[in-house]
């Protein structure tokens, strides 16, 4: 498989530029994140999946097992916390952590359907 470059957004040096999961299915990650959060995806062929959230691109690798439960937690924005709970339970999440407050706003954590959690903020 080719290195996927994402082009779409400017490149800072030092910053984040793609986040990559590897997953079991991913049609089913596909079906997770475009019904939960409203990604776009683009197809490389059966082995390979980029997404994009309008932000930023990333890519979904079956060819690796799916690695759970570690690495950096991946948090994104929402502007309506209690309506985006719904959609990833009714998309296939689990949510681990309830809407709290922390000094920045209010969040949510969440499990994937293969399992990675992440989380999801927004402000006060």
């Amino acid at each position: 498989m080719e290195a996927i470059v994402a082009t779409e957004h400017p490149r800072k040096d030092g910053g984040i530029n793609y986040v990559e999961f590897n997953v079991a299915d991913i049609g089913r990650a596909k079906a997770f994140y475009g019904g939960a959060f409203g990604w776009t995806f683009t197809d490389y062929g059966p082995d390979y999946c980029e997404f994009s959230d309008g932000h930023m691109t990333g890519g979904f690798n079956p060819n690796e097992p799916a690695t759970p439960g570690g690495g950096p937690l991946v948090i994104l924005y929402g502007d309506d916390l209690e309506a985006l709970m719904a959609k990833v339970t009714s998309s296939g999440g689990k949510i681990t952590k309830p809407i709290y407050d922390f000094p920045g706003g209010k969040r949510f954590h969440f499990t994937d359907p293969d399992g990675y959690e992440l989380a999801v903020w927004t402000t006060a």
